[in-house]
Formats: structure tokens, C-alpha cells, sequence
């Protein structure tokens, strides 16, 4: 039994039916969210944004079963993590994008498929691409390094740039037919750390149909999790002048270009849309988890 104390953001779902058997496949789980389960549940699912703000509060006040587990959920990178100090030796599992996390839950994940007969890469690329390349930005801001990134690159190439950040928004309908009519989404993160890759690849670089320009962990970590030839890493130049040679260059050359889609041939891709399912995959997970585990310094865990 999973106890998902509170819903990540206030994005609540329906759990109607069990849906980690009816919707998933996954026996024997069950996830709930009603309270009065707490002296039940088997793990307890906690999501840190609501913690350090103080929208939420661990429930210290009820006696916590010994077999209990309490799981810290996060998908954010350390600095928006907030102080975790005062829940130190509260944790016995971590929940996050890292790949040496307890569970690991990545924002988006390869699928090994193989296309139907007669499919060609330029079947993945969107037709009618008019651009160089674009961004979405909500978090502007001139301390990160990808604007000090793109503040160079818009002087070489184009660059488009939608979000709140330039009140210019782009609606959810609106984000997949947008991207893809670039040849270059620029998948930058606000932060770089260890395994920190985002939704900027997989649900708007990938889903929209352009290559991805990553700026984040170093490149053997974006390996670890996609095709090493479907990306393009701001740090395999030596600068970012002649990062935007290549990408105008390379969108002049359409069959070299095609080459960065050529994994889609054999691999599909899905990213995070769903809590539910997340949570659900936890069970499956459960019997390989150390029994007797505690994190004594979490804060000090996430800033690894």
C-alpha cells in the first residue's frame, strides 16, 4: 500500500479503480491518498516543494509503524530544493531524477520499438521547418548560465524565444507544433548537476521534432539515458561562436541533419504525464529496497 500524503504542485487525479492494476498492470499495489490509511500504509510518499514551503507538514504527530517507509520525492535540482536540514533522519528512500536514487524516476526515458515496414528517419522529421532554433523560458535569469549562453548565441543565429519570461506563452497545444518547426530546440537547464535532465528534451525537443542543443551535465551523462548522436552538447565546442556555425551549417545539410534522428528507427521515448503511473511503478521496486536505511543528512545527499 502507497500513501501519497499530498498531490506534487496540487495536480490531483482520480484514483477510482486502483489504477495500478486497472491502468498499468502492476499486481498486488494499491495507492491512496485518504489519510486515515497512515497506520496501513506500507510506504508513504512525500513531494519536497510543499514541504520547504510550508504548504505541508510531516505528520510527526501520529506514533509511524516500525515497518513504515517514507519516501522524499523531488524531480527539481538541489538549489530549488530548498533547506532539507529539518528533515534529516525523517527519510528512508529517495524518489528523484538521479540516477543513484532509490527509485529512480527521470523525467522521460527511451522505450526500444522497432518502426513499421517502410519507415524512414525523415518520417520523424517534422515537415515545413522555417527556423533556426528556439527556446522556451519561464525562469530568466541573468545568474544562469545558459543565458549568458544564449546571449551569445542570438548574435550568431536566430534564436526564438517563447515563455513568461518574454510574455510570450505558448499554450500546451501550442508548444509541440511550435518546436517542430525548428531545426534546434535549446534544451538548457537552470542548474547543472549530476544526472539533471529535464523535460526540455523529452517532452519539447523530442515530442516536437528538433534536435535537442543540451546545456546541463556532461555528456556521458545525457548517454547514459539517449542516443549519443541525438543531441548536440553546447560543451563539445570550444566556443559558443562555433556551436553556431555548426547548427546553421548543419541545417543547410539535410542529410547530415537526418542522422540525429536515425535512433527513432528502433526507440521511442516516454516522458512524465501522469503522477499516478510514477507512483504505481514503486511496487515493483519495493522487495529490492534496503530494509534499514535512513538519511541522516538528505540536504547533504541532494547536493552531491
Amino acid at each position: 500500500t502507497l500513501l501519497l500524503w499530498y498531490w506534487p504542485f496540487g495536480e490531483s487525479s482520480s484514483l477510482d479503480g486502483n489504477p495500478c492494476s486497472a491502468l498499468y498492470g502492476i499486481p498486488n499495489c494499491v495507492l491512496v491518498t485518504d489519510h486515515s490509511w497512515f497506520p496501513k500504509a506500507d510506504l508513504i510518499v512525500f513531494h519536497n516543494r510543499e514541504l520547504i514551503e510550508g504548504k505541508q507538514r510531516l505528520p510527526l504527530d501520529l506514533p509511524r509503524p516500525e515497518k513504515q517507509r517514507w519516501v522524499w520525492l523531488s524531480l527539481e535540482s538541489p538549489p530549488y530544493n530548498g533547506n532539507m536540514r529539518p528533515l534529516a533522519g525523517r527519510f528512508n528512500y529517495t524518489m528523484s531524477y538521479r540516477r543513484d536514487s532509490d527509485i529512480y524516476t527521470p523525467s522521460g526515458h527511451l522505450v526500444p520499438s522497432q518502426a513499421p515496414n517502410g519507415t524512414t528517419v525523415d518520417d520523424f522529421i517534422p515537415k515545413g521547418k522555417t527556423s533556426l532554433a528556439c527556446w522556451i523560458v519561464s525562469n530568466y535569469n541573468d545568474g544562469h548560465e545558459r543565458t549568458a549562453v544564449y546571449k551569445k548565441l542570438k548574435n550568431i543565429i536566430p534564436v526564438d524565444v517563447y515563455g513568461g519570461a518574454v510574455n510570450k506563452r505558448l499554450s500546451s497545444e501550442n508548444l509541440i507544433p511550435t518546436v517542430s518547426r525548428y531545426y534546434f530546440y535549446l534544451s538548457f537547464e537552470n542548474s547543472i548537476f549530476r544526472d539533471y535532465i529535464t523535460k526540455k528534451v523529452w517532452r519539447n525537443a523530442f515530442a516536437g521534432g528538433a534536435v535537442p542543443v543540451v546545456l546541463g551535465p556532461p555528456r556521458e551523462q545525457y548517454e547514459a539515458v539517449m542516443p549519443k548522436d541525438s543531441f548536440i552538447h553546447v560543451n563539445d565546442f570550444s566556443s559558443v561562436e562555433e556551436l553556431g556555425h555548426f547548427l546553421k551549417t548543419l541545417a543547410e545539410d539535410k542529410k547530415r541533419y537526418a542522422t540525429y534522428f536515425n535512433w527513432r528507427l528502433n526507440s521511442s521515448f516516454r516522458f512524465i504525464t501522469d503522477w499516478k503511473e510514477e507512483l504505481c511503478k514503486i511496487c515493483p521496486q519495493v522487495s529490492s529496497l534496503q530494509r534499514q536505511k535512513v538519511y541522516d543528512d538528505l540536504h547533504g545527499w541532494d547536493w552531491q
